[in-house]
């Protein structure tokens, strides 16, 4: 069978390690006999650089919510000279927005909170995504240019609402969620790896990219 080779981004938090874990062992429970191999882009090991030469046959799912940069350089990379397919990234997706609004309470503005990147694509997911979220919602950055969200909730506060919440489109727990619980806003949504149905998307990617991949080879 295709091993599926779940690619996540890598954390120092140990409740962050244990979430992407218990993610991708949530992924192998749901198919039995598929061989799911956890590896990152950065900070933890082993890298997905050291994992893709281990398998003769895989797809790669990124555990990532847009196509930035460790999507279109770090994972295009380590599959070179493989040429096993690479799925899309967890986002944008119905599932991750329905996932947040369930989370959300009645409030008076909404926050979406990303991390930051400079890279275009991803930017541009964030947006999307934001224009779907009630309220008009306005983005905040974890980190790097753009708005920052303790900033965003501050502007908010000055604007007259009264009740702000935070629809975190982080996956797991890390120093960006962290920070946003001392934002200054009402209440922040869960981290997304915490709604099982995220197996079942990981699952998805892994089934559209592998048919994609065969049908190329037809």
């Amino acid at each position: 069978m295709t091993t599926l080779i779940a690619v996540a981004h890598g954390t120092r938090s140990p409740a962050g390690r244990r979430q992407i874990q218990e993610l991708a062992s949530a992924v192998a429970h749901r198919r039995p006999g598929l061989d799911v191999r956890l590896c990152y882009v950065d900070v933890q090991e082993p890298k997905v650089a050291d994992v893709v030469p281990a398998v003769d046959d895989a797809v790669v799912v990124p555990l990532l919510l847009a196509c930035g940069y460790h999507v279109r350089v770090d994972i295009a990379e380590a599959v070179t000279g493989k040429r096993f397919p690479v799925a899309a990234p967890l986002g944008p997706d119905p599932m991750l927005l329905d996932s947040m609004v369930r989370n959300l309470p009645d409030a008076d503005a909404v926050v979406l909170a990303a991390a930051g990147s400079s890279d275009p694509l991803w930017r541009a997911d964030v947006e999307g995504v934001a224009a779907q979220l009630p309220g008009n919602a306005r983005i905040g950055y974890t980190s790097g240019a753009g708005p920052q969200v303790k900033d965003v909730v501050a502007g908010l506060r000055a604007d007259g609402a009264r009740t702000i919440a935070i629809a975190a489109y982080l996956l797991a727990e890390g120093v960006f969620y962290r920070s946003l619980h001392s934002a200054g806003a009402d209440q922040v949504t869960p981290p997304l790896c915490h709604d099982p149905a995220i197996a079942d998307l990981v699952l998805r990617r892994f089934d559209a990219a592998r048919l994609t991949s065969a049908g190329r080879a037809l």
